[in-house]
């Protein structure tokens, strides 16, 4: 699981990954250059200086040159980026929310949303435009292994190209502060080669599996008898909201709690028990008036929707 511009992953993270490198080494060049000086005039013997010599040359030619060649780098490969376009590509639609994202496909064949949160899955070597828009406050989608950041701002759509060059999970971040629980607003992406994405896609456009068996099932009628389809949606279950993530195929997901906790059994109920303990100020309340048993039946039955 890969989260670092220096392990490129796409063309776009590539150039900036070389752009990083160039710009570390003529930096670090200049660094050289002055301590190579200041030591040279620390140690010089007595004798006539021609400071303004040392200056013009020393301190203004050579950062100069070494400035201009960094930009004139820096302008030529930044024009090669991917431009920000959804035409030809895949469109994936990403809403930035306090304190987790919900992620749209639109089903070709039905032309209805398939609705997730906090997953982003990508098949491998085909361009992907991701538009991004924020209901509350700025965030910002940075994917280092893959593309650089574009910020989130309500009120208006922005949008960011990207192609995953070989399959893998590339780990997400907010990359602007977003209040209480920005630290913990992560995102995943899952590259996939082509014929595994389109399996994936199918799947998660279906509704939401039947339990199987009475334990299953009586954490189905928990899921209704809470109120929990007040926040979220399990297609086939409970009518559309988009207040919460839509937990239709919450089991098919590597993690809950936008990345903060891998995604099982366990986890699952001690997120519903009490979300606060995990994410202090998230908008889920503990749950109330269910005792241990409907409490494993409910993470049972969220963990079988695959």
């Amino acid at each position: 699981m890969s989260q670092s511009v220096l392990h490129p992953a796409g063309p776009d993270a590539a150039i900036i990954s070389q752009l990083n490198w160039v710009m570390t080494a003529g930096g670090a060049l200049i660094l050289v250059f002055v301590m190579v000086l200041t030591l040279v005039a620390l140690r010089r013997a007595p004798g006539p200086v021609r400071p303004m010599r040392w200056i013009a040359l020393a301190g203004v030619a050579f950062p100069v040159a070494v400035l201009t060649v960094l930009l004139a780098y820096s302008t030529w490969r930044s024009a090669q980026l991917v431009p920000q376009t959804s035409a030809g590509a895949l469109h994936i639609s990403v809403t930035g929310k306090m304190w987790w994202w919900e992620v749209r496909y639109r089903d070709s064949e039905s032309g209805a949303d398939i609705v997730l949160a906090n997953e982003i899955h990508v098949p491998v070597g085909r361009r992907v435009y991701i538009g991004l828009a924020s209901t509350d406050v700025i965030h910002s989608l940075w994917i280092p292994a893959l593309a650089g950041k574009v910020d989130m701002i309500p009120g208006r759509m922005t949008g960011l190209s990207l192609r995953a060059d070989q399959p893998g999970v590339y780990r997400a971040q907010c990359a602007e502060y977003c209040g209480e629980q920005h630290a913990k607003m992560a995102l995943h992406v899952v590259a996939h080669e082509p014929a595994r994405f389109d399996a994936w896609l199918a799947a998660q456009a279906r509704p939401a599996a039947e339990p199987a068996g009475a334990f299953l099932a009586r954490g189905r009628q928990a899921f209704i008898d809470q109120r929990c389809g007040a926040c979220h949606t399990i297609r086939g279950v409970t009518a559309p909201t988009s207040l919460g993530p839509d937990l239709t195929h919450v089991g098919s997901r590597l993690h809950i709690a936008a990345g903060t906790l891998r995604n099982h059994r366990g986890t699952l109920g001690g997120w519903i028990a009490d979300p606060q303990a995990t994410k202090p100020g998230a908008r889920m309340p503990a749950a109330s008036g269910m005792d241990g048993e409907t409490l494993r039946a409910l993470a049972s039955y969220l963990e079988h929707l695959k």
